[in-house]
C-alpha cells in the first residue's frame, strides 16, 4: 500500500490539477500537522481516498473568501489519542508540539503529552487482543526527543514517544514539525519503529 504524508508546508505539486497523476497510485493520506484545512480538503476531494490527521502547533481557524470559517479539514479524521483500523492498518494519533508559550492550542508539557499516551493506551491493549499486535504507524507532529529534533525549545521532542515506542513498537512513527534543510537525517530506526520526517511529504510504501 502506498501512503502520501504530508506536513507543514504547502506543495505545489500536491496542490495543483495534476495530484492524481502524480499520486493516483496512493491508497491512503496522513497528515501530521500545520497545513492549512483548505489545503487537505483539496486533496481529500482529488484523490478520495482514507485521510487522518492530527493537529499541529501553528493550527488555527481559516477564513475562506466564501466566508465560512474552517476548524478542522472536512473529510478527514482526527486521530488524535484514538486508534482506528483502515486498510488493515492500525493507526494512532498525537497532536502538538512541546509547549512553549502558555495556553498556546496544541502544544503540551512533558507530563501533559504523556497523560495523553497513557489514555492512548488501553485502546492499545485491545488491539493487541484483537489484531496480536498494538500499532502499525503513529502519527505525531512533534518528533521523538532526539530524534530529527531540533536543539532550540519549540523543536525538542517528546521523551515519552521513546517510551511508547519501546513499549508498543509501531512499525512507523510518522512526524512533522521540524523542517529539514540540507543534508539532515529523516528517516531513523528505532528498535522496532522506522521514525520519518514527512515534511514536506514522503510516500512511504507499506
Amino acid at each position: 500500500m502506498k501512503i502520501l504524508a504530508v506536513s507543514d508546508q504547502v506543495v505545489e505539486k500536491i496542490y495543483c490539477c495534476h495530484i492524481g497523476e502524480y499520486f493516483g497510485d496512493v491508497e491512503m493520506v496522513l497528515a501530521c500537522g500545520d497545513l492549512p484545512y483548505s489545503y487537505l480538503e483539496f486533496i481529500v476531494t482529488m484523490l478520495n481516498v482514507p485521510c487522518f490527521f492530527v493537529h499541529g502547533n501553528h493550527d488555527c481557524p481559516e477564513y475562506t473568501a466564501s466566508g465560512l470559517t474552517l476548524t478542522r479539514p472536512g473529510g478527514w479524521v482526527n486521530l488524535d489519542g484514538q486508534t482506528v483500523e483502515a486498510q488493515g492498518l492500525l493507526l494512532a494519533g498525537l497532536e502538538g508540539s512541546i509547549r512553549y508559550k502558555p495556553q498556546a492550542c496544541y502544544q503540551y508539557t512533558e507530563q501533559e503529552m504523556t497523560l495523553k499516551v497513557l489514555r492512548l493506551m488501553p485502546s492499545l491493549l485491545i488491539n493487541q487482543l484483537r489484531h496480536e499486535r498494538y500499532l502499525d504507524i503513529l502519527i505525531t507532529h512533534a518528533p521523538p526527543f532526539g530524534i530529527h529534533d531540533g536543539d532550540d525549545w519549540p523543536h525538542r521532542g517528546f521523551r515519552i514517544f521513546l517510551k511508547l515506542m519501546a513499549s508498543f513498537r509501531p512499525r512507523y512513527l510518522l512526524h512533522g514539525h521540524k523542517h529539514i534543510y540540507g543534508p539532515e537525517p529523516w528517516r531513523t530506526r528505532y528498535q522496532d519503529t522506522q521514525v520519518i520526517n514527512v515534511y514536506p511529504y514522503r510516500v512511504i510504501d507499506v
